[in-house]
């Protein structure tokens, strides 16, 4: 039975006798056979080739590293190098194998000559515990086998699922709080003054919306809006973002305590991957010299220009979405249909949002299939795997991140504020108006722009993401040749080989890469992103994480389990640069919800009102809502003869002069109050309390919390003194 144990598969087309590509495929079978490889053929519509690795590898590879796996080297040596360490050796020792032509397996697989090389999932009892305790619909609210998950994929992939998990349970308070703060919003707030004065303000007529079409409107139209914003934009909302700053910081304190433990129960505390990696090369290669650390300040500038122009590309994407917003208003309020003229800015922010969302999967998918992601490793020239891997990881988030995030940026901070004021409004082309924020206040537009992306990237995107693995799977195991051929020659059938139907099973799964786990961890970090940073415009965004992350572990397990191909193991010993990306995140976050509350919400002009020009400050009224007046306040007038001339205002309103909008100017040359100043100050001056005070918190619950649990601690002390003891 020993000998049906295969650790890789190679799968090859049936190409003529004395072709090119039989050539180079026996000869790299020749380099592997000298290595001392046992190689079996099975032929079916494509040609498979089982290969194990000779035992002296496995006990080379245990002495170099003094393994604690060493044992004996007896005839039963093969069941103490763990499953996972068998296949990535044999892997490592596949890829770096050269031919006489000087090329290596994935030279070799692009001039197919090979199609793929894969370990394969066996019958094995981890796996079928895996199935039955991880990888099915059933289990969803169960705890994760994070230790059978290492022993089948390695540490790599247990570390993003104990990584994983651990940020869903600490999403259960996120949620809450937000849940918490729109309850809040709902009950406390709802009967807010502010909400109150706009809903009567049915004598109070605004300025137009658009040039062509479009009335004078009254303000108490916008009631039922001016009640959702004040659920999200009150003092709660506040208090919910210092609270999502400090429970960012206090998820990556408790993350590095838990891997702490995860890395010393698994042994991991000295395994240096760069020894790994040498060792390795030794055992392929006895006469391999290492390569050495390369640094250029030149090829580092040449990155950081293509980096830069990448993200221009992407503010280019963002403006193009500004303007379809623009010309899709105007173009809406023309409309014949009165749906589309009465709401056309409430359709063109959505339609905008899905047309954001659409971007988003079009350049993630243009980012999976361009040739400079490909270019930029030859200009870095990273050492190991790990480099390669954490500098990628650091660029494509980069792309990711202004992909989704740039959009939202101009509507957060930049929506409503650049648009000028009614006779002197700034226009695309000096024909398309800016659009304004919404009448209600600003943080609406953001909320709804949040709601719509994280909705759809959350049903779509996950459906598609299982859908289409799960499709591909079944056209592949659909593409079968008819069996049994040799039954309708009237011939005896030849007993089939046992492993024939399991490699085939095997290729018949979808394809994997190195970069399967990375677009996995891309995925929920973009999420951590909108759960974070925006977080105080949406407060419902943990939620909707919550419930994603619930489902996404398990849609992960499936599509590892049941519909790819075994991954390569990987050791591992925490999440690599995803941590720094985590905590990068983290003070993004701090930054962004002070800019949305000092920007995007109306919570200072309210504040500035309130103690500044509201009535109380005249008189003592005691029994009096400070902020009774707050929305007349903020009104600014305006002449209407002072339009300008292509402004089409309807004939009812020629005889009327005075009308109003949001703002704080003078009504004789429209230059700004010294309220606005005023405002403007106090922004200022709340943005950088909110951030110094939010950064502080976090740096007293990073020293608050060690990163290292004492328990660990003493356990590794007590293991340098024992072999210190043994050594004297």
């Amino acid at each position: 039975q020993n000998e049906e144990k295969w650790d890789f598969v190679l799968v090859s087309d049936i190409h003529e006798m004395g072709s090119e590509k039989e050539i180079k495929r026996k000869k790299f079978l020749d380099e592997l056979s000298k290595k001392g490889f046992t190689i079996k053929k099975i032929e079916d519509t494509k040609l498979f080739y089982g290969v194990r690795a000779p035992q002296h590898i496995f006990w080379k590879y245990q002495c170099l590293l003094a393994n604690p796996d060493n044992r004996q080297q007896n005839s039963s040596a093969y069941q103490d190098v763990p499953v996972t360490t068998r296949i990535r050796v044999v892997h490592f020792i596949l890829q770096n194998t050269v031919t006489s032509d000087l090329e290596k397996l994935h030279v070799l697989i692009k001039k197919k000559v090979f199609e793929a090389a894969f370990p394969l999932h066996k019958k094995e009892e981890i796996r079928e515990i895996l199935k039955k305790k991880w990888a099915r619909w059933r289990v969803l609210f169960k705890e994760q086998p994070i230790e059978e998950i290492r022993c089948y994929f390695g540490e790599n992939v247990a570390l993003y699922f104990a990584w994983l998990g651990w940020y869903t349970y600490l999403l259960i308070f996120a949620a809450v709080a937000g849940l918490a703060t729109v309850a809040a919003g709902a009950t406390v707030f709802s009967s807010s003054q502010v909400s109150k004065e706009i809903c009567d303000a049915n004598s109070t007529i605004m300025c137009p919306l658009c040039d062509q079409n479009c009335s004078f409107w009254v303000l108490s139209d916008t009631c039922t809006y001016a009640k959702v914003t004040h659920m999200i934009d009150n003092e709660a909302t506040v208090v919910f973002a210092m609270f999502m700053a400090i429970w960012a910081t206090v998820f990556l304190e408790l993350w590095k305590r838990e891997r702490a433990t995860v890395a010393t129960s698994w042994d991991l505390y000295g395994w240096d991957e760069e020894e790994e990696e040498l060792a390795l090369q030794l055992i392929n290669d006895s006469q391999h010299q290492p390569q050495l650390y390369q640094h250029s300040y030149f090829r580092s500038t040449i990155v950081l220009i293509l980096a830069l122009l990448m993200i221009m590309v992407l503010i280019g994407i963002a403006h193009a979405l500004v303007i379809y917003r623009a010309v899709a208003t105007a173009l809406f309020t023309q409309s014949q249909v009165s749906l589309l003229s009465k709401h056309a800015d409430i359709i063109a922010m959505m339609t905008g949002a899905v047309l954001h969302y659409l971007t988003i999967i079009i350049m993630t998918k243009v980012r999976s299939h361009t040739a400079p992601w490909a270019l930029l490793p030859f200009l870095e020239k990273p050492r190991t795997f790990t480099q390669r891997e954490n500098n990628f990881t650091v660029k494509i988030f980069l792309f990711q991140f202004f992909t989704n995030f740039s959009s939202l940026i101009y509507i957060a901070f930049f929506l409503g504020r650049i648009n000028g004021h009614p006779g002197h409004y700034v226009r695309i082309a000096g024909h398309w108006r800016l659009e304004e924020c919404h009448p209600s206040g600003c943080i609406t537009d953001l909320f709804i722009q949040m709601a719509v992306i994280m909705v759809l990237k959350q049903t779509i995107s996950n459906i598609m993401e299982y859908l289409i693995p799960l499709i591909s799977h079944q056209l592949r195991k659909k593409q079968k040749p008819p069996r049994k051929r040799s039954l309708m020659l009237g011939e005896e059938e030849e007993a089939e080989d046992p492993c024939k139907r399991q490699w085939l099973n095997n290729y018949e799964l979808n394809e994997v890469n190195v970069f399967s786990l990375f677009n996995e961890y891309l995925e929920i970090v973009i999420q951590y992103s909108f759960t974070t940073i925006f977080v105080a415009a949406f407060p419902l965004a943990p939620l909707l994480a919550l419930i994603n992350n619930v489902i996404e572990i398990h849609m992960d397990a499936i599509k590892m389990m049941r519909l790819r191909r075994r991954m390569v193991p990987r050791k591992a010993k925490d999440i690599g640069i995803w941590l720094q990306v985590l905590e990068a995140i983290g003070t993004l976050a701090v930054i962004g919800n002070g800019l949305v509350i000092a920007i995007t919400s109306d919570f200072i002009p309210v504040q500035v009102y309130k103690y500044m020009y509201s009535p109380c400050t005249r008189d003592n009224h005691t029994g009096m809502d400070c902020s009774t007046g707050y929305i007349n306040n903020s009104l600014s007038v305006f002449h209407i003869q002072d339009f300008e001339p292509h402004t089409k205002v309807l004939p009812e309103f020629k005889g009327k002069q005075i009308k109003e909008y949001r703002d704080y100017r003078h009504a004789d040359d429209y230059t700004y109050t010294v309220q606005f100043w005023h405002i403007f100050a106090a922004r200022l001056a709340f943005l950088i309390l909110f951030e110094h005070v939010a950064l502080c918190v976090k740096l007293i619950a990073a020293w608050y919390i060690p990163d290292v649990p004492q328990k660990v601690k003493n356990k590794i002390l007590k293991e340098k003194h024992i072999n210190l003891c043994n050594e004297l």
